[in-house]
């Protein structure tokens, strides 16, 4: 690992990945997870001031990095909510099936390198009650916007720690078996067009 992934990229995520408007759409799904919830891609927290601790019985939170779950550690320990960090992958997670009742997936499908099979995993884990809670940006509808998404792609992954602009997050979790019990999308304000589709909602087995 290099010193910009390993001191520098982490920051940058922590900081672009908290900014007013995407905090303002982590705070329409957060709140909504309930039960046993496993947060993936956790990072450096950026979610966990957004739960319901009277709605939860324990966060796992799994994260590949260990920089940025160094940097979750004191908003898990701050938390009125139970949370577990984990170093690990969501392209193998380390748990039974039907194991959760709530999978909660906020702006990591960009950037899991295998999220096909990662989105499997969410699926297997997850009770057959259960809800998938996600907010992702990705594909613009709009074709002179998904044009330049498909431009600047290879280069933005460089600086982004793997980040992809255009996937389709719809796409990704109906092939993975899920259905939609509810889906949003739109662009976030003052965020760039090309960064700023955001696809929200809530999925079910």
């Amino acid at each position: 690992m290099g010193l910009y992934d390993k001191y520098i990229l982490p920051k940058f995520l922590n900081c672009a990945c908290g900014s007013k408007p995407i905090n303002y759409q982590r705070q329409k799904v957060v709140p909504l997870a309930k039960g046993k919830v496993l947060d993936i891609g956790i990072g450096s927290g950026l979610n966990i001031p957004f739960y319901n601790s009277d709605k939860i019985d324990k966060v796992i939170g799994i994260d590949p990095s260990h920089e940025l779950i160094d940097l979750a550690k004191e908003l898990a320990n701050d938390s009125k909510a139970s949370i577990e960090l984990v170093i690990g992958s969501a392209e193998s997670i380390p748990y039974p099936d039907n194991f959760f009742d709530t999978v909660l997936v906020t702006y990591t499908m960009c950037t899991i390198p295998n999220v096909a099979i990662a989105n499997k995993e969410m699926w297997r884990v997850l009770k057959d009650d259960g809800r998938l809670i996600f907010c992702e940006h990705g594909l613009a509808p709009d074709k002179k916007i998904s044009k330049w998404q498909n431009r600047i792609d290879p280069f933005w992954g460089k600086i982004a720690g793997g980040c992809h602009l255009n996937r389709d997050i719809q796409k990704l979790i109906t092939d993975a078996g899920f259905s939609f019990e509810s889906l949003d999308k739109m662009y976030i304000p003052s965020t760039p067009k090309f960064a700023g589709y955001n696809y929200w909602g809530i999925g079910k087995k």
